[in-house]
Order: C-alpha cells, then sequence, then structure tokens
C-alpha cells in the first residue's frame, strides 16, 4: 500500500478541492479511496515495472502503452497468468485516461485468464488483485453494489494468498463501497476488521496500513479515532526512523485535527512534514496545505514567505500528475490571496498574468500526460482565472471546453463545476435562461454524486458551505429573480425543491452517509390532513430574503425582503445572544419584531382569511437557531406562539405522520440528575420524571440505571411511542460533537441512532415523539441547529421535541408536566399541547421572558 499522496486544503474558489483530492481518489496507488492494485512478482519482466513505475508517477498513458505491449508479449507466449497481470494493470492506467470501455474489456480479460479456483498462492495472488481492480473501476464508474461485490471476491482471494495486506487494501475498499450505499454500520465494521488485521502486520507494513486506516475513518468522521490510528502510524514511522513515512502520517494528522477545527494543530504538522521530508514532492505538498489554511485564517504575510519554497520544489519535479495538480493549486491559492489581500498591503504577489502562466503550463503538461481529467481540471481553473478578470468570452470558451473533456469521461465531480461556473458566467452576461439550464445541470450532477461527492470526499465535507451549497442557494436566486412580476408557479415548486436537495444534501453531509426516510409531502398533509396549518420556506440569499408560502388547497404564494444575508444574519445573531439572557425584554422584542416582519407581516391578511392555526416553518440556514414562537408583533403585542402553535420540519416531507393514539400514553424516560463527565448535576430532572410519570405510564431510567446498554434494552423490549430523555446534551453542525449524555458514555447521534432505530423497522413501532431535555446548541456554531434535524431525521422519530438551550430547572418541570398532561387529557395535536405549555409560562410572571419558554422546538410531525 503506497504512501499517501495528498494536498488537503480548504478553498473559497469553486475550483479547488476535487482536483487535488483526485491525487488521493484517483491517482496512483492512492491511501484511501479506490485503493487499486499495482501487481509485478519478482519474476515480473523490465517492462512490467517499468510500466509500474509510469503509473506511479501519473504518466498514465506512457504506462498504458508499455502494458499494452507486455501483454501481447505474455499471449504470444501462452504465460497467461502474467497476460492477466499485464490486463489488470493496464485497466487501471486506462481507468484514469477515461477509456472506461477499454478498461472493462481489458479487466473483463483478466479475470477470464485466470482460474476462479486458484491452485496456488501466485495464481490467488494475482486472481485477488484482478478483482480488487474491477472493483476499483466499478467504483469509478458509479456501480457501488458491483464494487462491493468485486472488492470482497478480492478479500476471498488474498486471504488464500495470504496476503494480509491485500486483505487490508481490499477491506477499506469494501469499506468505501458500503459509506457509497449508505451503509454506515456496516462500513465502521469493516474497518475495525481492517484495523485487526493491520495489528498483527510487521512494523514497516503497518506505517502505511494505519495511515490509510486513519485516513479512511476520517473520511467517515469518526476524527477521534482517526487521530488516534495515526498517532499509532507516526509512532511506529518514528521507530523505523523514516522520514517519508514519518512525514506522510504528520500529513495525515494535520488533515485530521484541521477537519477537528484545530488550525494551529494542523499547521504545526504540516510544517513539521515539510520539514522532516527530503522529497521536493512531499514538502511541496505539505506546503501547499500550509499555504491553504494560512489564507484561511488571515496570516497573509506568512503565507506570502512560503511561496519562494513552494516555486522551488515545483521546479525541481519532473513532469507527472502530481506536477499538474501541484501547479493548479498554487494557481488558486495566489487567486486567493488577490481577493483576500487589502488594497493598501505591501504584500508582493504575483500578477494575474503571472497567474495564467501557470495554469496555462499545467493545461500543457497534462496535454502531455494525455490526461483528459487533469487537462479538464486545468482548463477549467485557467476558465475560472478569466472569470475573475471579466475577460467572460474567454472564460466561457475555456469553461466549456473543459465541460466537454469532464462529460467524455463521465467526471460528474468535476462536470457539476464547469456547469456551475458556466452558470454564472452566462448570468454575468445577461443570458438568464441558459444561465438557470446550467445551474440545473450542475445541481443533476451534485444529485448524482449526493453520496460519493457529499457523504465521502472528505474535502468537499469540509467547504461544503463554499463547494456545494453556493450551486444550490445562486440557481434559486436565479429562479426567484424579480422582473417587476411574481415568479411563476413553477418556478416557485422549483425553488423549494432545489432547497430541499441542499437541505438533505448537508444532513447527508453532516452524517456522511443517507438519513432520510420521509415519504409525505408536507404540502400534501397541509392540502389533506390539517387545513388550518400553513408553511413557511424562509430562504436565505446573498442579496436578499425570499419567502415562499404554501396555504392549504391554495397555489404557492411568495414574497420578497430586500436585506443582504449580513445584516439578517447578524440580527439573528443578536436574538439569539439576547435571548439567553434575563433582564433583555426590550431587546428581545425590538429585534424579534423584526424577524416578525420579514417573515411573516406580509402574509398575515392570507393567513388569517385561510383560518389558520400552525405555522410549520422549514428553516434555512442561521434561522434554524431561532425560536419562531418568540417572534414578537409589535401592533398586537403578542409573541407569535400567542397566535399559532408552531412546528419544524427538516424538509418538504415528513416520516409518515400520523397523530398520536389517545389512550393513556406509555413513555420511556431516562435522565441524569448528578454530575457526569465534567457537566454538572441537574437537580430538577427528579422532578420532571415525577411530574411526567404523573402524567403519563412511564418506565424510569435514572442516573446509574440509565446506561446506553439499558436504554437500547428497554427500547428493545417494548414499542415506548415517546422516548423523553432528560440530561445533558449538544447539537453542533459537527457530527462528533452532537451526543447526549448517558451515565457510562457520551452517546453521539450515529449511535443514538443504530440504539433506536435497533427496535423493529415497520412503522407501527416508530417512536412518535422523542424529547431530548436539557440539550443544547453548541456556543459560537452559526449552523448548530443542524445537529437537531440531524438527530431527529436519523432516529427515525416522528417528532422530536429538543431544547435550543439549557434552560431553568424549575420552569422546564413545569413545561413539560404541562405538556405531558395536554397530550394526555386534551384532543390536541403535538403542536397545540407544547403551545399551551409554553403559554403558562408565560403567564407566569416569573418565566415571562422568552428565555425560558422558547426555547423548545417540536420537530417533525406536528399532529
Amino acid at each position: 500500500m503506497a504512501r499517501e499522496r495528498r494536498v488537503f486544503f480548504r478553498s473559497r474558489q469553486p475550483i479547488l478541492a476535487l482536483g487535488v483530492a483526485f491525487l488521493v481518489w484517483c491517482g496512483g496507488s492512492p491511501a484511501w479511496a479506490r485503493v487499486a492494485d499495482v501487481s509485478f512478482s519478482s519474476s515480473t519482466s523490465e517492462s512490467i515495472q517499468q510500466g509500474r513505475e509510469l503509473y506511479t508517477t501519473g504518466q498514465y498513458a506512457q504506462a498504458a502503452v508499455v502494458w499494452q505491449q507486455a501483454a501481447k508479449v505474455y499471449q504470444q507466449r501462452d504465460d497467461s497468468l502474467n497476460q492477466a497481470m499485464a490486463l489488470s494493470n493496464l485497466a487501471l492506467a486506462y481507468q484514469q485516461l477515461g477509456n472506461w470501455s477499454q478498461a472493462n474489456q481489458a479487466i473483463a480479460t483478466s479475470l477470464k485468464l485466470l482460474s476462479t479456483s486458484a491452485t496456488n498462492p501466485q495464481q490467488a495472488q494475482v486472481l485477488a488483485q484482478a478483482w480488487n481492480n474491477q472493483g476499483s473501476l466499478q467504483f469509478a464508474q458509479g456501480q457501488a453494489e458491483q464494487a462491493l461485490n468485486s472488492w470482497q471476491k478480492a478479500t476471498a482471494a488474498y486471504t488464500k494468498a495470504a496476503d494480509s495486506v491485500g486483505v487490508t487494501r481490499s477491506l477499506i475498499n469494501q469499506a468505501q463501497a458500503q459509506q457509497a450505499l449508505g451503509l454506515y454500520r456496516r462500513a465502521i465494521t469493516t474497518l475495525n476488521q481492517a484495523n485487526q488485521t493491520l495489528q498483527q502486520q510487521p512494523t514497516a507494513i503497518k506505517v502505511t496500513g494505519l495511515r490509510s486506516l486513519g485516513n479512511a475513518l476520517r473520511v467517515v468522521g469518526n476524527l477521534s479515532q482517526s487521530q488516534q490510528v495515526l498517532q499509532q502510524s507516526l509512532k511506529l514511522a518514528q521507530e523505523l526512523r523514516s522520514p517519508e513515512e514519518i512525514a506522510a502520517t504528520l500529513t495525515s494528522l494535520g488533515n485530521t485535527v484541521r477537519l477537528q477545527q484545530n488550525p494551529q494543530a494542523a499547521l504545526t504538522y504540516y510544517q513539521q512534514a515539510a520539514s522532516v521530508s527530503s522529497t521536493a514532492s512531499t514538502q511541496l505538498q505539505a506546503q501547499l496545505n500550509q499555504l491553504s489554511l494560512l489564507l484561511e485564517t488571515g496570516d497573509l504575510n506568512t503565507a506570502q514567505a512560503l511561496l519562494p519554497q513552494i516555486n522551488s520544489h515545483l521546479a525541481n519535479l519532473p513532469t507527472s500528475q502530481t506536477k499538474v495538480y501541484a501547479r493548479i493549486t498554487l494557481a488558486q491559492n495566489l487567486m486567493r490571496l488577490h481577493q483576500a489581500q487589502p488594497q493598501k498591503s505591501q504584500i508582493a504577489i504575483p500578477s494575474w498574468l503571472e497567474i495564467g502562466k501557470l495554469l496555462a503550463t499545467a493545461v500543457q503538461e497534462a496535454k502531455h500526460l494525455q490526461d483528459p481529467r487533469a487537462i479538464s481540471y486545468a482548463l477549467g481553473n485557467l476558465g475560472g482565472l478569466y472569470e475573475q478578470t471579466q475577460q467572460w468570452t474567454s472564460a466561457q470558451e475555456l469553461t466549456q471546453q473543459a465541460l466537454v473533456l469532464a462529460q467524455g469521461i463521465n467526471a460528474l465531480d468535476i462536470s457539476y463545476r464547469w456547469q456551475w461556473q458556466l452558470g454564472r458566467l452566462l448570468q454575468a452576461q445577461g443570458n438568464t435562461e441558459k444561465a438557470i439550464a446550467a445551474y440545473d445541470d450542475s445541481v443533476q450532477s451534485l444529485q448524482t454524486l449526493r453520496y460519493d461527492l457529499v457523504a465521502i470526499n472528505p474535502d468537499v465535507q469540509f467547504s461544503f458551505q463554499e463547494e456545494v451549497e453556493p450551486v444550490y442557494r445562486e440557481l434559486v436566486s436565479l429562479l426567484l429573480q424579480s422582473n417587476g412580476t411574481q415568479p411563476s408557479q413553477q418556478n416557485l415548486q422549483k425553488a423549494r425543491q432545489t432547497i430541499e436537495s441542499l437541505q438533505l444534501a448537508e444532513l447527508n453531509n453532516f452524517f456522511r452517509a443517507a438519513c432520510l426516510d420521509a415519504n409525505r409531502q408536507i404540502d400534501q398533509i397541509v392540502d389533506e390532513q390539517d387545513q388550518t396549518a400553513a408553511a413557511i420556506y424562509p430562504i436565505i440569499l446573498r442579496d436578499r430574503l425570499e419567502v415562499i408560502i404554501k396555504l392549504p388547497q391554495q397555489p404557492l404564494r411568495h414574497h420578497t425582503v430586500n436585506i443582504s444575508q449580513t445584516e439578517f444574519e447578524t440580527t439573528l445573531e443578536q436574538l439569539q445572544q439576547n435571548l439567553i439572557e434575563p433582564d433583555t425584554f426590550t431587546e428581545v422584542q425590538a429585534l424579534s419584531q423584526k424577524v416578525y416582519e420579514w417573515l411573516v407581516r406580509p402574509q398575515l391578511t392570507a393567513l388569517n382569511a385561510s383560518d389558520i392555526k400552525t405555522l410549520v416553518f422549514v428553516l434555512d440556514g442561521s434561522l434554524r437557531n431561532i425560536p419562531m414562537a418568540a417572534l414578537y408583533d409589535a401592533q398586537r403585542q403578542q409573541y407569535l406562539i400567542e397566535q399559532y402553535s408552531i412546528a419544524l420540519a427538516p424538509g418538504l416531507q415528513l416520516i409518515d405522520p400520523q397523530p398520536l393514539q389517545q389512550q393513556r400514553l406509555q413513555a420511556l424516560t431516562a435522565g441524569l440528575s448528578e454530575p457526569r463527565y465534567g457537566f454538572e448535576g441537574l437537580s430538577y430532572v427528579e422532578s420532571e420524571i415525577e411530574q411526567i410519570t404523573s402524567e403519563v405510564s412511564s418506565q424510569v431510567l435514572l442516573n446509574q440505571d440509565f446506561t446506553s446498554q439499558a436504554l437500547q434494552k428497554q427500547v428493545n423490549s417494548q414499542s415506548f411511542p415517546v422516548v423523553h430523555l432528560a440530561t445533558h446534551g449538544q447539537f453542533s453542525s459537527n457530527i462528533e460533537q452532537t451526543f447526549i449524555l448517558a451515565w457510562d458514555k457520551p452517546i453521539n447521534v450515529n449511535e443514538l441512532n443504530d440504539l433506536l432505530r435497533n427496535r423493529t423497522q415497520n412503522s407501527s413501532s416508530a417512536i412518535e415523539l422523542l424529547v431530548l431535555s436539557a440539550c443544547e446548541t453548541a456556543t459560537g456554531d452559526k449552523r448548530a441547529a443542524l445537529g437537531i434535524a440531524g438527530i431527529a431525521v436519523r432516529a427515525g422519530a416522528r417528532s422530536t421535541l429538543a431544547s435550543l438551550w439549557s434552560v431553568d430547572d424549575q420552569s422546564t418541570a413545569l413545561l413539560m408536566s404541562q405538556f405531558y398532561a395536554e397530550l394526555a387529557s386534551s384532543q390536541v395535536n403535538k403542536a397545540t399541547a407544547l403551545r399551551q405549555a409554553q403559554l403558562s409560562l408565560l403567564k407566569n410572571p416569573n418565566y415571562a421572558h422568552p428565555m425560558y419558554w422558547s426555547a423548545y422546538v417540536l420537530v417533525g410531525n406536528w399532529l
């Protein structure tokens, strides 16, 4: 398994991340995704080994020629085993060149030549390599299920050949396919199996294997475990005193801690990697990582000081795929440096012309390598530079050339970028109709790539807000663009569907897995099941706020608020801060009145005419951190909760919404009142549980009895319609920081998913209501409430009641008691029960401030 060759960075430009990620995902012997196996042995001819050297340096066309000739020679000698080996390698070279039909033919011929019942270890070895490479080829063509099957066969053959390294390689590949299929738990199990295999390897093999495993764990979101495994790899590399292995693992560690939002530690690792290594390519990659991180953190002087070293190492590299992408990465970072540089700054950076020459050289080198993917990247990036300098015609021509190449090799992961770029260029030239078509193509490519690109590729995960989200929002902006008339119903529908796709992609990105089982449109529920409800869809755009309203059995309504995203989000941030502070009545009402005027006031007449009782918000972005109940109508001097019941929905669809059965409710109630794991005790929990038990039939797990195992046992033993967890917890846009606290450990969101979904999966046993009391959104995380939507969707509950911040002990107990009393004794839905409970606190002078009663939000089914 080859040493990782990777540049990791975060870019605000739409053309960077995947170009560099290509070095890992599709380059020679990558370290994690689609790990290929370029085969050779001690008896292999010189030409086969020459092809391997060309392949590992990214010279795929030349490698293909060498292996093609070798295959013919072996055919003439009637040496089917070595012919099969050469063809297996040839398939990989064709894959990198985008010659899919030739690649498929080569691997099929290789497998046909090989006996499926290998009689000796050498035959089993070559067979294993062929199955492994077929899996790589299938996965690259989007055939994840077939790839998984091929990699499973490779594992069996590697086992027969007693090649434990190959077993590990194929297991890591299996985990990649399982992730692409949304089989998160199976992927983790497979990776753990790979880890066990690695522990039995010699130190030299274990170093690279553990690094590959650490990279894989980073991809699936297990950052803490990734760091632990990489630290083990580093320790072994240091024992071997291997500078290149040490440098490679240091770079991987930098990538992991960077995802953990620790830029200083990442920078230190990158600097150490550059200083330890003696090879220009490794030093260059580490320094490019440093450069992007320094630009991200605003340290422009240090970034500028790195440029001479980077240029020196770049000059010393032979022409290869690595060099092409290094040029592109450097050029894009220089473009970022141009954009970030203050006007009066004295930092000397290359001119636009010099950056253009850098990219033009990358184009020529990519053409020399006959690598269509690299050519497409270089051309597309050059088009991006012309976009920056507003040379629209040249930019469009280059972008279209890049797009044709990407589509010719079925590279959707780069096609979407050039489609997006083309849309921006067409819009800049005033061609709105064609711009919408280009944007739509880009979104469709992203939809096709949803699992591979959004849920798997870590670079895109890291830069989701810069690399994926703008495509959706800019399309919506075009669809709802005002030319003095209201948008058509078709455009309103498409705008909502586009944001729905974005929210689903965001959740998949959050979980690194597919996660939405919803099956009923909110429009259908409003039209058929609850005609007293209206759905409100605010959409935050760069220069304005768009709000779409769905009223029962009526066409969509719409209004626009001319406010910049910056001003809007600043208001929301100020409101959020004041909501959790006492003695801020005036500030809260003034700020929440603004949001009320933006979201609700323009549609108030229509809401009243339709006799609406419940507002269902599908919230966007930082609006998720604001409780809609606290919006304030200054004219009526009322909060929104005094006018309507309120619910939230994570998207346009819900999980089979049904009303709660009106028999005596049964609840599984668990809580912690004592301090655990650095969290203070929650003295109100026992009182809260007592009051809940007085209203509904409850099975109680308190303190020592509330362990993850005990919770799972109770969930599995009886189908409680209500699960109430009164314990510390946190919602975050980071999956590792979204958890609830049990007595024995914090339970993260994926573990909670496994725990709650282990009950029978048919709809009759779905959790009707999951209550998360005493949890809160992570401080300073603008997208923290994404974690609430994530838990709501991931747990499979029809409804989730959660708190945006940790609320006063006694007021929480009173609210929960009233909520369950309403559910148990009244013919009301869950949204109305919550409203009545919130109003009971609002009317109490001790708890009239919104900090006490507005924190709780109902997500999902409000019936």
